[in-house]
């Protein structure tokens, strides 16, 4: 899960990128960078931290051109390491530069193949500095001077040659901005445009809240092996360039990732959490007709809406019953479990009024490792409530992702291999309600019924590549767990990486 953004503008583009990398920033709070092109030199800046942290007004100042790309990260499998941090460059050809969200699954074939047909070296464990390299690759074959189609016919080639869910946008020295969607559709990416007198600007980007917030018109999404290339006269050009594209969005996207306000496949997800609080009540109206929840509180900040239908669907009072410290991150995505432990009660304080004697429902959006969800159980119970009560408008995660989202090992997954009760019983739960994942998929589909197929692999194991088998998910469990990620961080701390803030030729 990271956020991407690009630009093709008749101005300075730095400030715009910086606003829509800021209001994507819950895509990914590891590290930040952005490139920008300007008389035939790629200009970047990227580091560890905060997109407010990463960028000073000096950095903005040297950021300059009318074309350039953002990314916000989070790591998965790999390190934290500024190294991996985004966007990447080649020198050859031409100069491309690319920031990706997803995870190809076949990255360590692709890797073999860079270094033994390709002749192309890659210097750090990200998938991303692959997919730029199979890019770069196929676009040298288009010759020296390229048109629309010599892009889009090496899009078809990437698509050919990459599985896994990705979206990247891409700048090509004095050729233009291109992006594209992998065949499956599974992760975002949307454009949008805005009139700037007789030209257009145009804004590629993973949700499309970055669009709103520069003024934009959101056009539509990519559809699935689509591609958009922007030429430096800002003329737009797409074209299909998967062989047999289906649409199958991550639907995690809609549960947690995506911000509400963001408009995905044609969903809003505000209407799609919405849906799913209201189904998530009629599961617990016909399981439990004579319930004795006396109050709703959602777990701040992704569930409230989903949490305020629920309440609404049951006739039962809502309240906010937890305050946010809005300065610690996202726990679902901090590398290790005990920093996970420790932030919770630093992100998270009871107001004890509204839980003392009361049998208290608390909502979030779903429950993955179940650390979380444990210790604020325990603190309802600490501010005197009587029952605690749990309902994840998710159905149980019992299986990683592959596709781009640190859904750790399996065995970290708490429900994996475990039933719903015995889910509740662990985090200590009087009761656990569970979302189904056909009603899951029904709330997407009220908001946009075109919406036919999605992957829900985290939920039913089913990965719509087709290329995941035990082999993979042992491999992917060794780097993914917490211990694996803790080594992956002190070996790349003692390379001491410096921050990237350079003029690339």
């Amino acid at each position: 899960m990271c956020g991407i953004v690009g630009l093709m503008a008749n101005q300075a583009v730095n400030q715009a990128l910086y606003d829509a990398m800021t209001v994507l920033q819950h895509r990914g709070q590891d590290a930040a960078g952005m490139m920008t092109w300007h008389e035939g030199r790629f200009l970047l800046r990227k580091s560890n931290g905060l997109v407010r942290d990463v960028f000073h007004t000096r950095h903005m100042a040297r950021l300059k051109g009318h074309l350039g790309i953002g990314h916000v990260r989070y790591p998965t499998a790999g390190s934290s390491s500024e190294a991996e941090s985004q966007p990447f460059y080649v020198n050859s050809p031409y100069g491309i530069a690319l920031a990706h969200n997803g995870n190809l699954t076949n990255s360590e074939q692709l890797k073999q193949e860079l270094f033994s047909t390709d002749l192309r070296h890659i210097n750090t464990s990200s998938d991303s500095e692959v997919l730029l390299n199979v890019f770069a690759h196929e676009l040298g074959k288009q010759g020296l001077h390229l048109d629309p189609e010599d892009v889009f016919d090496a899009v078809r080639r990437v698509h050919r040659r990459c599985r896994g869910g990705y979206a990247a946008v891409s700048i090509i020295n004095g050729v233009g901005l291109v992006a594209f969607r992998d065949p499956n559709g599974i992760r975002p990416v949307v454009f949008g445009s805005r009139q700037d007198g007789d030209r257009q600007d145009v804004m590629i980007a993973s949700e499309s809240v970055a669009l709103d917030v520069g003024g934009f018109e959101l056009h539509r999404d990519l559809a699935p092996g689509e591609a958009i290339f922007v030429d430096m006269q800002g003329n737009i050009h797409t074209q299909m360039c998967a062989d047999r594209p289906k649409l199958a969005p991550c639907i995690f996207e809609h549960v947690y990732l995506a911000r509400p306000d963001s408009i995905l496949d044609g969903a809003y997800v505000y209407g799609t959490r919405m849906e799913m609080g209201r189904r998530l009540g009629d599961r617990i109206k016909s399981e439990w007709p004579e319930h004795d929840i006396d109050v709703v509180i959602p777990i701040p900040d992704t569930s409230r809406t989903s949490a305020l239908e629920l309440a609404q669907h049951l006739g039962v009072t809502y309240r906010e019953g937890f305050m946010k410290n809005r300065y610690i991150g996202r726990t679902f995505i901090m590398p290790g479990q005990t920093q996970r432990k420790k932030s919770v009660r630093q992100k998270l304080n009871a107001i004890d009024i509204e839980f003392r004697d009361k049998n208290v429902l608390l909502v979030d959006d779903s429950i993955v490792r179940g650390t979380t969800c444990k210790q604020i159980i325990q603190m309802a119970r600490e501010a005197g409530a009587r029952k605690v009560y749990f309902a994840s408008a998710a159905p149980p995660v019992r299986f990683p992702n592959v596709y781009g989202i640190d859904m750790p090992a399996a065995n970290e997954l708490i429900a994996h291999g475990r039933s719903e009760a015995e889910v509740g019983e662990l985090i200590g739960a009087d009761r656990i309600f569970y979302q189904d994942l056909e009603d899951l998929k029904s709330a997407c589909r009220a908001v946009n019924p075109s919406l036919d197929d999605f992957d829900c692999s985290v939920f039913d194991g089913a990965y719509v590549t087709g290329d995941i088998d035990e082999a993979y998910l042992s491999e992917l469990e060794a780097s993914r767990n917490d211990a694996a990620k803790l080594v992956n961080v002190g070996d790349h701390a003692l390379v001491g990486m410096h921050n990237q803030d350079d003029d690339l030729d």
